[in-house]
């Protein structure tokens, strides 16, 4: 079990507190509205009124205790920038912060993030695949060029085997699990066959992912 921390406690911050306490961590977080904070408490261990920006009352939470430190206040950059910094100086092993933008994002790695995410970003990117790309589920965007999608198995995929379709020499991407009902079967043998109503997960550059819609 982690101690982790949660600064802000938005959409975000809250469906990562919510999260994490279900996967049985500990987790406090704070935040400076009282009524966010009254209604979070029922689902997380700790959770403190306070504002990042007041650095005294942020120094007494005992930081140093933690082993992971999620920023995840909206929109004020100031408080998102003070609460990485202060984080990072009592010496959170992971912090990792939420960024508005790229220019955001910027500053909270050069002053130390661990890692930032762009929340509002992906799932920009999730709902515009899903328009283009409705057997899509779900995407993640490994690098800039290259994604992890879920994929429905396509008609022409369905009662083939891996080695049969060849998707890695034929349409450049890797099938990295297949999801069977409640089963997994993580990297797959060339002999697994996809069938009818089967999630593929595979990994391959954007532009080739793009194409698999057109593929049926």
């Amino acid at each position: 079990m982690k101690q982790i921390i949660v600064i802000g406690c938005g959409r975000f911050g809250e469906s990562v507190s919510k999260t994490l306490t279900k996967l049985g961590h500990d987790v406090m977080v704070i935040d400076k509205s009282y009524e966010i904070i009254k209604e979070i408490s029922e689902y997380v261990a700790h959770a403190v009124q306070m504002d990042a920006l007041d650095e005294a009352s942020f120094r007494t939470i005992g930081l140093r205790n933690f082993d992971v430190a999620i920023i995840a206040i909206g929109s004020d950059i100031e408080a998102s920038i003070m609460a990485t910094l202060i984080a990072k100086e009592a010496g959170v092993p992971l912090v990792i912060a939420k960024a508005l933008h790229e220019i955001h994002g910027k500053l909270l790695a050069k002053i130390g993030a661990d890692k930032v995410v762009f929340p509002e970003r992906d799932m920009g990117m999730r709902v515009a695949y899903g328009l283009v790309m409705p057997n899509i589920l779900d995407i993640i965007e490994f690098s800039t060029d290259y994604s992890i999608v879920e994929i429905v198995a396509l008609e022409s995929w369905e009662n083939k085997t891996l080695s049969e379709l060849n998707l890695s020499r034929q349409h450049g991407i890797t099938v990295i699990a297949i999801k069977t009902g409640e089963k997994i079967n993580i990297v797959p043998a060339f002999d697994a066959m996809i069938k009818k109503g089967d999630i593929v997960v595979v990994l391959g550059n954007n532009s080739k992912l793009k194409k698999i819609s057109e593929m049926e």
